[in-house]
């Protein structure tokens, strides 16, 4: 699942491949960018801004995208056969080359593709709160748009890219455990010593994450992640099984995991429900004010 450390992962390729070289090939599969053609220009740089890709070419032009829940970029060889999906899941094509090396970079199901005047970037990314792993980070800030609902729960406000971006499904569930806390605790409730925390804890994961071809919470080989996944398998700390539950607002939920023994706070019932068919229970004993996370 892409999140901050993924799309750091994909800029820094993208960047390799792509940047300090001439495009050879501009080909943009969305009707509304059909006639653009970028051949010609010389690829600056490559950039994350927290689950955003920027891709900044000569001209002050930017393609800025978004991985979304499926999306993908490959970068292929002239040898190397395309096995990203079929061809129709592709929205964009750019190659460059130079006397040494040619690369095709190829967007897969990319949600969201658009192409700025690169002085226009805030359009796009203007509202995100701190990057975890950009320039800007700012871990006070970060804490204090946390803590401006203190209602909210923890699990939501940590999906809102506008308080720190680069948090996804799976780094709030495991953060949650780290914490201690139930994805559905109000910000304002949990310990402060976990609170101040927080931040820290956050960074610490992603970045160490970045460089990794495989996500780990745990430290430890064959047991990679804490929760998130594990929904009936025991929990590695104290053994209780895991437990899943779908947590948003209604319009765009997403499965949340916790052990039910080490995470203090609101817990969904086990009653049976619409969802309980997959195993997806609901939230009753904390009914929050209502904010969709914002990519």
């Amino acid at each position: 699942m892409p999140e901050g450390d993924t799309v750091w992962q994909t800029a820094r390729r993208l960047h390799t491949a792509l940047a300090g070289k001439v495009l050879t090939r501009s080909d943009f599969r969305v009707p509304k960018y059909a006639t653009v053609d970028l051949t010609g220009r010389t690829v600056l740089d490559v950039t994350p801004r927290g689950k955003h890709l920027l891709t900044r070419v000569e001209g002050g032009l930017t393609v800025h995208s978004h991985l979304g829940m499926e999306g993908s970029w490959k970068v292929y060889t002239d040898q190397q056969r395309w096995t990203g999906g079929p061809a129709h899941q592709i929205r964009v094509v750019l190659a460059a080359a130079d006397p040494r090396t040619a690369r095709t970079a190829v967007g897969y199901r990319l949600p969201v593709l658009d192409l700025l005047r690169t002085t226009e970037e805030h359009r796009a990314v203007g509202h995100l709160g701190p990057d975890l792993l950009g320039p800007d980070w700012d871990p006070d800030r970060a804490l204090a748009n946390l803590l401006a609902d203190p209602t909210r729960p923890l699990g939501e406000a940590l999906l809102d890219q506008r308080n720190l971006a680069g948090i996804g499904n799976v780094y709030k569930s495991e953060l949650c455990f780290l914490l201690r806390a139930t994805p559905w605790l109000p910000v304002g409730a949990l310990p402060a010593e976990h609170t101040a925390h927080l931040p820290v804890l956050a960074k610490k994961l992603l970045e160490a994450n970045r460089d990794r071809p495989i996500r780990s919470t745990t430290g430890h080989r064959g047991q990679d992640l804490f929760v998130y996944g594990r929904a009936s398998r025991p929990c590695l700390r104290c053994t209780t099984p895991i437990r899943m539950a779908d947590q948003g607002d209604g319009s765009r939920e997403r499965p949340t995991y916790w052990c039910p023994n080490c995470q203090a706070g609101p817990a969904p019932s086990t009653r049976p429900s619409a969802a309980s068919s997959r195993g997806t229970q609901h939230p009753t004993q904390h009914t929050p004010t209502q904010h969709p996370p914002t990519n």
